[in-house]
């Protein structure tokens, strides 16, 4: 089902062979598949590292759901952005990616499956290889110039009995979308009718480029089992300061007993460290001077790109919200033929479509982190070479 993503494996992909000769030339790539902000030039506060520095960090006192002045601080967050949450609620993690394994161990057992939006990022076949759950896509399906939008035929036709949950990205990486308020309402009605729990990932949520007032932002307010999953990876652009959480959100005994469940989970695995979690409070009170560079940059980017594009055989399909934007491209030839031609004669480095489980080709998937000259340099000359 999602055979085409080894093709991008390491050690046996032609693009990384490559990548490598170049590198041992001395030749320097543009790189528009860079997601790691702390090498996109961006400026961060001494503070942030001072705040790790505190005596309390001395001391392990270790608790399943993480620190209580974490977590205050983590619902502190969700009232800034006026939804009330209950630091009871919130399960601290070392990372989203450990988020997801949390739950999959919690609402799945080997062979059960869980339903991921398609197009969508790969680690989640990762993660559920691990462990040994299986995952069905659902579609999501481009409507111009509306952008993307929820197949809820697809939905329907990729449950089975044996599906546990269903994984909403908001806004979806790499589409950029954001979920719409009536497709939410009709999504909490099919997970009611078939007993499914919804997993949300918003770790992309402070990054709304667009305003779109339509795109939901709160899923606080359900009857229904939810968890909802974000971290500093992506809000404080620092993916090496290891902190996530999941808010548990619903109503009634399913709800206790899950979070019964899911505290015995993390009690075993006590992986998030304390100055992390001791300079949680100080480092959301930093967040907005990196957002803001971080949001200034894409959006400068983006224009860009979208003003590149006019002129040219190739489409800019809507965002909304994230760091990412997608290139459809004229079907000349083969997605990994570009892909490689691009690196090989402008060494210029994007993601193929097939990436991220695009349905079909053909599409480019590029960054809007990089700086402007690299990626103005970089996008010229993919427009050049395709026409």
């Amino acid at each position: 089902m999602f055979s085409t993503r080894f093709k991008w494996d390491l050690e046996t992909n032609q693009l990384a062979k490559l990548i490598e000769e170049k590198k041992r030339a001395g030749v320097k790539l543009l790189d528009l598949t860079e997601s790691n902000p702390t090498r996109c030039g961006f400026v961060y506060p001494i503070e942030l590292l001072s705040a790790l520095a505190k005596s309390e960090a001395l001391r392990y006192d270790p608790h399943p759901r993480g620190l209580l002045s974490a977590r205050q601080a983590v619902a502190g967050y969700y009232q800034t952005r006026h939804q009330s949450i209950d630091p009871a609620d919130i399960f601290l993690t070392a990372s989203t990616s450990e988020a997801y394994s949390w739950l999959f161990k919690l609402l799945a057992d080997s062979g059960d499956t869980i339903l991921v939006p398609q197009p969508s990022y790969p680690l989640f076949e990762f993660l559920a290889t691990l462990e040994g759950i299986e995952l069905q896509p659902y579609q999501l399906h481009y409507v111009h110039p509306r952008g993307w939008r929820l197949d809820f035929d697809s939905l329907r036709q990729s449950l089975t009995s044996r599906t546990r949950a269903i994984i909403i990205v908001n806004p979806n990486n790499p589409t950029g979308s954001y979920l719409k308020q009536s497709e939410y309402a009709q999504l909490q009605e099919f997970c009611q009718e078939h007993q499914l729990a919804l997993i949300v990932d918003e770790v992309f949520n402070d990054y709304n480029l667009d305003g779109d007032a339509d795109g939901v932002t709160d899923f606080t307010k359900t009857s229904g089992l939810t968890f909802v999953l974000n971290g500093f990876s992506k809000m404080l652009g620092l993916p090496q300061m290891k902190l996530g959480w999941i808010v548990v959100q619903g109503a009634g005994a399913v709800r206790s007993e899950a979070e019964i469940r899911l505290e015995l989970i993390a009690d075993t695995f006590l992986s998030v460290n304390t100055p992390v979690q001791c300079a949680a409070p100080e480092w959301f009170r930093q967040r907005f001077l990196i957002q803001q560079q971080i949001l200034n940059r894409a959006k400068t980017n983006r224009s860009f790109l979208a003003q590149a594009v006019e002129n040219s055989a190739c489409r800019l399909l809507r965002m909304e919200g994230g760091w990412g934007a997608i290139i459809e491209v004229p079907r000349h030839c083969p997605e990994e033929e570009l892909v490689l031609r691009l690196v090989a004669d402008d060494n210029i480095l994007v993601h193929p479509g097939y990436f991220f489980d695009f349905s079909r080709e053909a599409f480019l998937i590029v960054s809007l982190l990089p700086g402007p000259e690299i990626f103005q340099e970089a996008i010229t000359k993919i427009l050049a070479r395709i026409g």
